[in-house]
């Protein structure tokens, strides 16, 4: 880190201690009521400035109560909005150089690329002493996951993964009744989504797409960054990307952090022990399946297995399902109620020995269904301990930028919903869904036949990131960079 003469991110650092009188007059002395000094401003960069990532730095700079200083995205046509509502922001379309050249200028940074890029984002701002705010699911890989957890306490910086639903009162609410004993015992969970909405478990695209004039090969080669070298095609950007494994990571890398943070926040799990899959079939011939290594399937159902937590004395089943395959009813819930959310198309559904708790996405539409018969929901006048319920999103960005300006291991940190603390072992069980997928599709020719050789279940060693029962699942706990995109 730099001198605090340089560097105006240690400033406000240091300006958070009990030394902060010396270096800051208070803001009422300086502009009355409502003043925002300039040290608790927030100067803010966006890697990622369309789609989610323009919702996401508009939410952190929170109505100018922050700076955006800086956007970066390699599609001009996609942040268009964002430099339109930033015009003195400068713009990029690589983020090495951008944090490169403003090192000096930029506290905190929303990443809202791709998959593939999040990891690699994140530890090059992490390493900067830049705070993060990364979108779900946090990386590609459980090794990023692994890294970026680890490297937000090396480097004391505030983060936080962009699964806002953890901001919800919802999950209190659910939390509450758990407490209170209505649920009981857990054994088993399911969780869904209708997800994917977008092409997936179709052919690689072939070569000879014509790219957009606003796109350059340059842009094109910023875009795949540490992935592996493909041509440009329609079905990879702006937005197919998720369905292909070299960027995304498929319904599960969308939805899972959405969805799984509500059982394993609640039940306080660790990493799971061993995970096994089957995954939804493709066929243009008879008798004979795609393979499509490189695509996410079009739909699969994953089990893994957890432990007792220290609050729930018993092992979990928890049960994955996408591409609009959901859970029955079960029987302590009336036929005609959905499950879940409203539709029924997304929800979580946990299993106890007193009865069955659901909700939607985020933790929202909560319900106890007790065996008793009585069913119980949130009630409107819900008492909530989050204090940023005006803002978009539960508050989820705005509380990460006060918690940036508060310092790393403050209390503002501290009640973050998803600070990489819990969000880097969340999101390696999200991905731990997609190691099973991907060694499911294992294949080999022998004699003429394809044998899949991965299809089994998975035994997981969490400390040591192994797969020990079955050496080539490993292969998928990491990634190969290219060159000039090392993670470390």
């Amino acid at each position: 880190m730099k001198n605090i003469s340089n560097s105006r991110r240690n400033f406000i650092k240091k300006s958070s201690t009990a030394l902060a009188g010396f270096y800051i007059v208070p803001r009422h002395v300086i502009g009355g009521v409502g003043y925002t000094a300039p040290s608790d401003r927030l100067n803010i960069a966006a890697i990622g400035a369309g789609g989610k990532g323009h919702s996401d730095i508009i939410n952190a700079w929170s109505d100018g109560i922050n700076n955006v200083v800086a956007l970066c995205d390699v599609d001009s046509n996609m942040a268009k909005r964002a430099v339109e509502k930033f015009p003195k922001a400068k713009f990029y379309k690589d983020f090495r150089m951008m944090l490169h050249e403003m090192e000096d200028d930029i506290d905190a940074v929303t990443i809202s690329a791709p998959d593939h890029i999040h990891g690699v984002a994140a530890m090059s701002a992490m390493r900067r002493g830049m705070h993060v705010y990364v979108q779900k699911p946090l990386t590609h890989n459980i090794y990023e996951a692994r890294q970026l957890t680890e490297g937000a306490r090396k480097y004391k910086v505030v983060s936080q993964m962009g699964n806002q639903g953890a901001s919800n009162p919802g999950q209190e609410q659910l939390k509450k009744w758990f407490d209170e004993g209505h649920l009981g015992t857990v054994d088993t969970v399911h969780v869904w989504t209708n997800r994917p909405v977008w092409p997936q478990g179709i052919p690689v695209p072939k070569p000879g797409a014509v790219m957009p004039e606003h796109l350059s090969a340059k842009d094109w080669d910023l875009f795949i960054g540490p992935a592996e070298m493909v041509d440009y095609d329609p079905l990879y950007h702006p937005f197919k990307w998720r369905g292909w494994w070299n960027f995304g990571t498929g319904a599960l890398g969308d939805m899972g952090c959405h969805l799984i943070d509500v059982p394993f926040r609640l039940l306080q799990l660790g990493y799971p022990t061993e995970v096994e899959c089957s995954v939804g079939q493709v066929f243009t011939r008879d008798w004979v399946p795609e393979h499509i290594p490189e695509g996410c399937p079009p739909s699969s159902s994953v089990q893994l297995r957890f432990e007792p937590s220290k609050i729930n004395n018993s092992s979990i089943k928890f049960n994955w399902t996408d591409g609009g395959i959901k859970p029955f009813h079960p029987d302590i819930i009336p036929a005609d109620h959905d499950i879940g959310e409203s539709g029924s198309g997304n929800g979580v559904m946990i299993i106890g020995t007193k009865g069955v708790m659901t909700c939607g996405t985020y933790g929202l539409e909560p319900k106890m269904y007790k065996k008793d018969g009585e069913v119980l929901t949130m009630p409107k006048d819900f008492e909530s301990v989050n204090p940023y319920l005006d803002k978009p999103e539960f508050g989820h960005q705005h509380a990460w930028a006060e918690a940036c300006k508060a310092g790393y291991d403050s209390k503002e940190h501290q009640s973050l919903t998803s600070s990489f603390d819990y969000a880097g072992p969340m999101t390696e069980t999200v991905l731990m869904g997609n190691l099973a997928i991907r060694s499911y599709g294992l294949m080999r020719e022998k004699k003429g036949r394809r044998e899949y050789y991965g299809r089994k279940k998975l035994i997981w060693d969490g400390e040591k990131m192994e797969i020990t029962n079955f050496d080539d699942a490993n292969q998928f706990v990491s990634r190969p960079y290219r060159k000039g995109w090392k993670l470390v």
